[in-house]
């Protein structure tokens, strides 16, 4: 007695069931899919525990599984990919400043300085309105990614390093890039606004948003901050103590580093979904930078009146 095969699609090819690929319509092929029973060529076939799957069925398949997020609502992260970009750019533009900088190879005398750190608002000799109020609105973030010195840099460097390569693995790629952004442009707003003659570079601002960040998000997890604690202090105390540091850079970008932190880490509570963390945050953030921009174009109000 003969028995019929099964209707279900087998992974070994039988003599006569030589078929084309659906998705590569010049090759033959005897596979088919286990679950679908499309014919599939070798470089289409993806293992199973049973058998063999299309990439159709593959990717169906994944659309059911629920993606995996970190503690605060962000993708985890395999490589601190935004760290390392911020990083090199750092480096760029300390190497584009020498490059461009006087014999003796000061990079504060580049006119790359000149044209893209912060600055409120000047004059040139012939009275023409310069800074930020004067139309240089890029001055805002562009002074993050130069620096002073070689010093200035690996201090602003390592910091961005240590506490960068922690708080992207917390936040995700997206939020940790945000935080970042966000808290070098307020340190930027609070200049224009307390002290818009001052004359700055560095992403200072940026790495006190990181620090405040760290504190929040650290708090909220549970862990001993003692060491980032007493960081934090000294470089409040050299912010003041030491001259031509611009302390409203360190403040605006801590202010941020302190918000944005505890949006990340308390909102909107824990028994929340992924869906309505990543709502909450992302207006959330948009709200604060509505903010910032709110304050740079209402500033000629307040500091040219």
């Amino acid at each position: 007695m003969t028995a019929s095969p099964p209707s279900g699609a087998s992974s070994e090819p039988g003599p006569h069931a030589s078929r084309t690929c659906y998705r590569h319509s010049d090759r033959e092929t005897g596979v088919s899919c286990h679950r679908c029973g499309r014919p599939i060529c070798p470089d289409c076939m993806v293992e199973a525990s049973v058998g063999f799957h299309c990439p159709t069925c593959v990717s169906e398949g994944n659309r059911g599984v629920r993606r995996a997020r970190t503690a605060f609502g962000g993708r985890p992260v395999a490589k601190p990919y935004v760290t390392w970009t911020i990083l090199g750019l750092m480096v760029a533009g300390f190497i584009a400043q020498l490059g461009t900088s006087d014999p003796v190879g000061r990079a504060g005398s580049s006119p790359l300085v000149w044209e893209f750190a912060m600055l409120g608002f000047g004059h040139t000799e012939d009275g023409a309105l310069l800074g930020v109020l004067g139309g240089d609105w890029y001055r805002l973030i562009t002074a993050a990614f130069l620096h002073g010195s070689v010093f200035h840099l690996l201090f602003n460097g390592y910091a961005m390093y240590v506490l960068g390569t922690q708080l992207e693995s917390w936040l995700g790629h997206g939020r940790f890039l945000a935080l970042w952004v966000l808290g070098a442009l307020a340190g930027s707003v609070l200049s224009v606004l307390a002290a818009p003659a001052q004359f700055s570079v560095g992403a200072s601002g940026a790495i006190f948003a990181l620090f405040g960040a760290v504190f929040v998000i650290g708090r909220r997890l549970r862990l001993d901050l003692r060491m980032v604690g007493v960081l934090l202090a000294v470089n409040l105390v050299l912010t003041f103590v030491v001259p031509q540091i611009s302390w409203t850079a360190h403040i605006g970008g801590l202010v941020a580093g302190f918000l944005l932190g505890a949006v990340f880490a308390y909102l909107p509570g824990r028994s929340a979904g992924n869906t309505a963390r990543t709502v909450t945050h992302v207006l959330l953030t948009v709200a604060f930078a509505a903010l910032l921009v709110a304050l740079v174009v209402t500033a000629p109000l307040i500091v040219l009146s």
